[in-house]
């Protein structure tokens, strides 16, 4: 079976992204800074937080951090009340240090390994220009939706915006999302963000796809969900991240590539110095 190398895979992501810690809320006393959201940011997306949209992103972070609020403020409370005194406390935080120090002292061990695989930057070149699909940035519009159950209702509500455009349109949309809509994006004014084409189901993605922007959905669009009315806000034309863009990305992918190899047969030399027993 391979060998998975989680804690290195995220330290990595980590270390890449994180910048010099700024200080971004205060409890008590106590800082939360921007290293240890980034932290969790990266940790809870696998990876993945700074390919989401900057809307998203920025929802995300402040969720984030209000988390990270109310878990200073328990602790806190947790403290006062002698919680940290406790003999069922005390049992649990001794099983977790030992897990924590397998853990730590592996990813530390994972790391050293990791740092002695070299990628020469002729190989990081040739894959970026062998690999152009993976670098190209699909084409995005920026969406707007009012969700109904029923036609008549979204054929209504259509109705409602006949001989409105610009400004008009845009913010007389938003406040009948918020009115009219039933789903979760009815707070923001039915905002869903830049959707990028194939992202979303296929009827909401042709229709959304095929409209003029600044323009509602001329007719009810139907998906599992109900029935919806879109508005097409704006648009990002495809494009192709520049070498420049991506190559620190493509270089830890080759690296980790290799790394994987190499840890396969490290892993199979020490099982085979190893007594291993397995029970049942």
């Amino acid at each position: 079976m391979k060998q998975r190398f989680i804690f290195l895979t995220l330290g990595i992501l980590v270390s890449a992204t994180c910048a010099s810690a700024v200080v971004v809320a205060t409890v008590n006393g106590s800082n939360i800074t921007s290293d240890e959201v980034n932290r969790v940011l990266m940790e809870g997306t696998q990876g993945r937080f700074d390919s989401l949209e900057p809307s998203k992103q920025n929802e995300l972070r402040q969720r984030i951090i209000e988390g990270m609020v109310t878990q200073k403020l328990v602790y806190d409370d947790a403290v006062k009340t002698g919680v940290l005194d406790s003999k069922e406390y005390k049992a649990e935080y001794q099983k977790l240090e030992e897990r924590m120090k397998i853990q730590l002292a592996t990813k530390k061990w994972e790391m050293e390994q990791f740092n002695t695989i070299k990628v020469d930057s002729k190989e990081v070149r040739e894959y970026y220009d062998k690999n152009s699909d993976e670098f190209v940035d699909k084409e995005k519009v920026h969406a707007r939706h009012i969700l109904v159950k029923s036609s008549s209702d979204a054929e209504d509500i259509i109705k409602a915006f006949k001989g409105l455009s610009g400004d008009k349109l845009k913010s007389d949309f938003i406040a009948l999302a918020k009115l009219k809509s039933t789903g979760p994006s009815a707070v923001k004014g039915g905002e869903l963000g830049y959707v990028a084409r194939d992202q979303m189901v296929k009827p909401f993605n042709d229709a959304l796809f095929a409209m003029r922007i600044g323009t509602v959905s001329s007719e009810p669009v139907q998906t599992q969900f109900g029935y919806h009315v879109i508005y097409a806000e704006d648009k990002k034309p495809a494009r192709k991240a520049s070498f420049d863009e991506v190559k620190n990305f493509v270089e830890n992918k080759l690296k980790m590539e290799r790394f994987k190899v190499v840890m396969e047969k490290k892993m199979a030399v020490l099982k085979s110095k190893a007594k291993i027993t397995y029970t049942k």
